[in-house]
């Protein structure tokens, strides 16, 4: 399991300039240097080398804080548009901090406006032999031209309420159907539920301009407020199918269901799920069915539930051979379960296929030893059912496509058209469609799920919104 972030500090701000992320280590000694692909935790930095991050890569590519580290956060679904693919973008989030005193923290409710950004093509534009400076010259007026057509000389603007919360936040989630009820894992062992209506209904009609962050923290009660569990924890999940349906689960293995009642409150199970034998550390409910969810644990195992049969697991299998950190069940694809490991290792299992036969069981359908370090967060596209992130402990955030193989033809043919050989290493998977870095200590991430291609991640330096290039339903139409 890896969970805190080290040694908080509050986050200073930094020139997105210098920003390191995905691409080659430069050699402004060597310009003619071929192009090589840099593999994380393989290759290594020469004395005076650094990283620089391509800003071609991307369509739209941001960094923040809110002050100090936050472990977890969530995206705020709003009213704004249900497939958003124009710029400038606009985005909710609530977030808890991992602050250096309990008295210091607070849950972050933050807009995030004129997020910047534009359409770029997969294939970069030949220039002809006959190009001048002047021609280039002429292009790039062209380009900005271009980018302040689609927002990219907008500056994004962060607004920030604050509302205390005594313990640091493990986890936050909002609920599916009515967004501005959030629920909270505390380190104090309490799992609290919060009406942030008020703040979002603020952000949503202030202008971008009037606040830069906010310092003023309220004081506001949590609506309810659970104390039977026997330790502290970091899985919850609200069910997307049951309004107000949560489960929760601690480091003491035990998983309580909250039913929603009248009045804004909740009957939350006296008697615990248990089915692992060490602690619970991710939760999630089934996309299709009311009454099924899935937990996986320190023990190795993934369990899925059916609340009608009782408290134990309707079936339980061991998945990797170290903590599973993570798992996340696709909506598109119901029967797929993904799962992320201590080990850097994650895999993709087909639900149908499951058996209690260890020796028989076939669901694994695809698995990865890509990273070198622990898997801290995985999650399935909303829109596209092969297309899943995953980010790692090794400060990296990747991008994978499921439904792709290698082919040499096609290649061959990109080459040609980008007249540049690039030194690809044989044993990249062709699954991995992108890989992002310059983050420290990744924690999570999540898709937008009503703008196409966005992702939104967190680490212990802040928090970055990236748009990868290369995902074609990115691209603006």
């Amino acid at each position: 399991m890896v969970r805190s972030v080290k040694n908080p500090k509050k986050a200073k701000r930094k020139n997105k300039g210098s920003k390191k992320g995905d691409g080659s280590s430069s050699s402004s000694s060597i310009p003619s240097m071929p192009t090589t692909v840099w593999q994380p935790g393989v290759d290594k930095l020469e004395e005076g080398e650094e990283l620089e991050c391509d800003p071609s890569a991307y369509n739209s590519l941001h960094g923040f804080h809110i002050g100090w580290p936050c472990l977890s956060f969530d995206i705020v679904r709003d009213s704004l548009g249900l497939l958003r693919t124009e710029f400038p973008h606009t985005v909710y989030l609530v977030a808890g901090t991992q602050a250096e005193k309990a008295s210091y923290n607070s849950i972050g409710i933050f807009k995030v406006s004129n997020i910047s950004g534009k359409r770029r093509e997969l294939v970069p534009t030949q220039k002809t032999s006959g190009d001048t400076d002047m021609d280039t010259d002429s292009s790039d007026s062209d380009e900005d031209g271009e980018d302040e057509e689609n927002g990219g000389s907008l500056t994004p603007a962060l607004q920030l309420h604050k509302v205390a919360q005594e313990g640091c936040v493990n986890r936050i989630r909002a609920m599916t159907q009515n967004p501005h009820i959030c629920a909270s894992w505390s380190d104090t062992g309490h799992v609290q539920i919060w009406d942030f209506n008020a703040h979002l209904n603020a952000l949503a009609q202030s202008e971008a301009e009037v606040n830069q962050g906010g310092s003023s923290v309220f004081n506001q009660a949590p609506l309810f407020k659970f104390g039977g569990h026997k330790d502290e924890g970091y899985a919850i999940d609200w069910s997307p199918r049951v309004t107000g349906r949560l489960v929760s689960g601690d480091c003491k293995n035990c998983i309580h269901l909250w039913e929603p009642t009248s009045g804004a409150t909740w009957n939350v199970g006296s008697a615990s799920f248990i089915g692992h034998s060490a602690s619970v550390e991710d939760l999630q409910w089934s996309p299709t069915e009311d009454e099924v969810f899935a937990s996986c644990s320190v023990d190795g195992s993934i369990a899925i539930w059916d609340i009608r049969l009782g408290k134990s697991p309707a079936i339980s299998f061991k998945a990797h051979n170290a903590d599973v950190n993570v798992i996340s069940w696709n909506r598109l694809a119901s029967v797929m379960l993904a799962s992320g490991s201590d080990d850097g290792t994650f895999s993709i299992r087909d639900l149908r296929l499951l058996s209690q036969n260890q020796e028989e069981d076939k669901s694994v359908v695809a698995h990865f030893q890509y990273y070198k370090q622990p898997v801290t967060s995985i999650e399935w596209s909303p829109h596209e059912a092969s297309v899943l992130a995953v980010s790692s402990s090794d400060n990296q955030l990747t991008i994978w496509d499921l439904s792709l193989e290698k082919d040499e033809e096609e290649e061959a043919e990109f080459r040609a058209k980008t007249n540049e050989q690039v030194n690809a290493p044989a044993d990249i998977p062709p699954q991995l469609l992108f890989v992002h870095q310059g983050q420290k200590d990744l924690k999570e991430l999540h898709w937008h799920g009503q703008i196409p291609g966005m992702l939104v991640s967190t680490a212990a330096d802040g928090f970055n919104i990236l748009m990868p290039s290369n995902i074609q339903s990115t691209l603006p139409s």
